[in-house]
């Protein structure tokens, strides 16, 4: 005889499998790294500061 498995243990199991693998990709898709954001930030306030350098009083 077989071994008797528990079917909803089974079907949750694998449902988090899935959303596991799903985080994963979404992660490598959209997230950004600790360096990537930092040389954003620094982008951003060079482009401000050289804005604000252009500004007729």
């Amino acid at each position: 005889m077989g071994e008797v498995i528990n079917l909803n243990r089974f079907r949750k199991a694998r449902a988090r499998s899935q959303e596991a693998k799903q985080a994963d990709e979404n992660r490598t898709r959209y997230g950004r790294g600790k360096d990537d954001k930092r040389r954003g930030k620094a982008e951003q306030d060079r482009a401000t500061k050289d804005l604000d350098g252009k500004k007729l009083e």
